[in-house]
């Protein structure tokens, strides 16, 4: 038994949602390694049922297996507010959320994500970063002062396959993108902030109170 299945075998299984909007995502996409999947699912549904958040912003969709694990905390009469570029998906999203038995609860928004986000006139208990990787900084800039005070921002893929640990860091702006904005929450005194190393690096950042700062 591999190490994966060990820790599959004793961990809480997938609905049945979302087990099969992941055989969906692999037989009708074509890049179906940027699915969550079940192991970050489970710990963003973990993340969210902690934090009972009452609006999330999620950034960067795919086919909605984050948006389902997310929703799966919010608070009573709660809104996710979930932004992706690419509405060619929208179909298979859709379907996975009624699946789900979400879809009263997501306000599905197709676009830039940095035209939209300022039309968003939200507190936000909660922010998923799963976008263009060239643009986490700008994300961060612009969903901060909407962020509630002890809030969440959660952002994926901030080891980028390890290429932020070479050195040099590669040029590429995906690379350079991933590594500036790891060292800019790490050099916020407004936050506190942990990167851990699921599947490809999950920094989970807090938004300090004014007495904390």
């Amino acid at each position: 038994m591999t190490e994966k299945e060990y820790l599959q075998s004793h961990s809480t299984p997938a609905s049945e949602a979302l087990q099969w909007l992941e055989r969906q995502t692999h037989l009708r996409t074509n890049h179906a390694r940027m699915l969550s999947g079940r192991e970050q699912g489970s710990l963003l549904a973990l993340i969210s049922r902690l934090a009972k958040p009452a609006c999330i912003l999620e950034l960067g969709v795919f086919t909605g297996y984050s948006t389902i694990c997310l929703a799966q905390g919010l608070a009573p009469g709660g809104t996710i507010h979930a932004v992706e570029i690419n509405d060619e998906l929208e179909d298979l999203i859709r379907e996975g959320y009624s699946r789900a038995g979400i879809e009263d609860r997501v306000q599905l928004h197709f676009g830039d994500a940095k035209q939209i986000i300022p039309q968003l006139d939200c507190c936000f208990d909660l922010v998923y970063i799963d976008a263009n990787k060239r643009e986490y900084c700008d994300y961060y800039r612009l969903v901060f002062d909407k962020v509630a005070d002890g809030g969440l921002i959660l952002a994926d893929n901030v080891l980028w396959d390890g290429k932020v640990l070479q050195e040099p860091v590669p040029q590429d702006a995906q690379t350079q993108g991933i590594a500036a904005f790891n060292d800019m929450v790490a050099a916020d005194s407004r936050v506190e902030n942990f990167i851990l190393p699921v599947r490809d690096g999950l920094s989970v950042i807090r938004k300090l109170g004014p007495e904390e700062r």
